[in-house]
């Protein structure tokens, strides 16, 4: 195996992603995966295309954090841009549908803070559109009669997570880009020309190095002296029988959590950020009470999916930061060191954030307009 230029870990959008963009502009890549590709958070989340801001945070945590976050909103746009042409780009079906998001309100005091939210998002530049009443029966008639308004977004969608990293690996191995997956974690080592990585009885080196790999961005990053404060949160999905077409939305909920969308075979995806549990081993596992919970949200809120059967529920592993913001950029304490992680929202953000690590690992003005001084590492402070 030829020496590359870069050596990227992780094997889910966001590693697969950046391998595939440096590749395609001529940079030798080397990408290494624990495990299989796509096998944690970019394959096991639920496929929901976000760009509107979490109802909960804004709600939570206040009009200052929803400022900082602005950026996000506009990094989830342009990466939804991306995602538009992302199965002609990587040709593979993958089961994308752009029918928009509704974000519910069934109170006056969450159709405030929808409005409230509404304007912040529309300061990042993302279209909006509030429903009263009428207008929400009449563009989501499979509502409670309960919801007394809403949001609209209409770039927001839905995708087969399971198909994503794999399409992205695919496309990365026919670029070019050598793929060594399967030995368990990797260890970072600093050498005079750049980094070296041990993955199994392999070592490899290169000049620069991406650290991608979702909740254990941190501990690698760690092996360099970074501390990035990187959380991991179990939670959990459930999926119901195929049904005939009716929900052609992403759905949310203002007053409490869930998300729920209808993929192209007609199971309903429900979910929200519920928490899951660790079992014995660490693992993380469906905990039952609050699946009931969550699925009494969902048919108060969807009353169709009542006589429904569940087939399945899973948790996995969402990775995050306390104040939602990704974290792009080379690392102050590293020269040549660059980590793409996007927090809560990887999987709608992926393709952009891919994009923008490409670019800066080769020194290249940024393809997409994003504000990305906002993401750059932060040396930690003294003392």
């Amino acid at each position: 195996m030829s020496r590359p230029d870069v050596i990227v870990i992780g094997g889910g959008i966001a590693g697969a992603g950046t391998a595939l963009y440096l590749a395609r502009d001529g940079v030798r890549v080397t990408l290494v995966e624990a495990a299989v590709i796509g096998g944690g958070a970019s394959g096991a989340n639920a496929g929901s295309l976000h760009a509107q801001i979490p109802h909960d945070p804004f709600r939570n945590l206040g009009p200052a954090w929803a400022g900082a976050f602005q950026p996000v909103v506009t990094l989830l746009a342009r990466s939804l841009g991306l995602w538009r042409d992302l199965e002609a780009d990587l040709g593979c079906d993958l089961e994308i549908a752009f029918g928009g998001g509704v974000m519910v309100g069934a109170t006056p005091g969450e159709m405030e803070e929808i409005a409230a939210k509404a304007d912040v998002e529309r300061a990042a530049g993302l279209d909006v559109e509030l429903l009263g009443r009428d207008a929400l029966r009449a563009r989501a008639p499979y509502l409670a009669e309960t919801a007394l308004g809403g949001a609209f977004c209409a770039i927001e969608g839905k995708a087969n997570p399971m198909r994503v990293a794999p399409a992205y690996a695919a496309a990365a191995r026919a670029a070019g880009v050598t793929i060594v997956a399967g030995q368990g974690p990797a260890a970072i080592a600093r050498t005079r020309q750049g980094y070296a990585v041990t993955t199994g009885e392999r070592v490899i080196e290169a000049d620069r190095l991406v650290i991608a790999a979702g909740g254990a961005t941190g501990a690698l990053a760690a092996q360099l002296g970074a501390d990035l404060a990187i959380t991991s949160t179990p939670i959990q999905v459930c999926v119901t029988e195929p049904a005939a077409p009716f929900v052609p939305h992403l759905v949310y909920c203002a007053g409490e959590k869930l998300s729920l969308k209808q993929s192209r075979v007609g199971s309903i995806l429900i979910g929200g950020g519920w928490d899951a549990r660790l079992d014995d081993r660490g693992r993380p596992v469906v905990d039952a009470a609050n699946l009931a919970a969550n699925l009494r949200v969902a048919m108060r809120i969807v009353p169709g999916i009542a006589g429904l059967n569940l087939v399945r529920s899973w948790a996995a592993m969402v990775n995050g930061t306390d104040d939602w913001l990704p974290i792009i950029g080379e690392l102050p304490q590293a020269p040549g060191a660059f980590i793409n992680y996007v927090p809560w929202l990887g999987f709608s953000g992926g393709p952009a954030a891919a994009r923008l690590t490409a670019d800066l690992v080769q020194g290249k003005p940024p393809s997409l307009d994003v504000p990305l001084a906002s993401f750059a590492p932060r040396q930690p402070s003294a003392g």
